[in-house]
């Protein structure tokens, strides 16, 4: 059985909650490409996207930052 992530649950829970700036803290060290775009999804599901164009800015970043190839990994 697979263990449940919540971290869309808590980065959503810090948008409502009135602090995008943490939010954003948080996109930026996100677990996943899933995980971000499981954010992105509840974002927009929620009628959230839009409100806060930082967020969905720091969203668009991250999801091209982690899905382009590395050009190395630490040993």
């Amino acid at each position: 059985m697979a263990r449940a992530n919540d971290w869309t649950s808590k980065v959503m829970a810090l948008i409502n909650g009135g602090n995008p700036t943490a939010a954003i803290a948080q996109i930026k060290v996100a677990p996943s490409v899933k995980d971000l775009k499981a954010l992105q999804t509840i974002m927009t599901l929620s009628k959230m996207k839009g409100r806060y164009p930082n967020v969905d800015a720091a969203i668009a970043d991250n999801l091209a930052l982690l899905a382009a190839p590395r050009l190395h990994r630490a040993p």
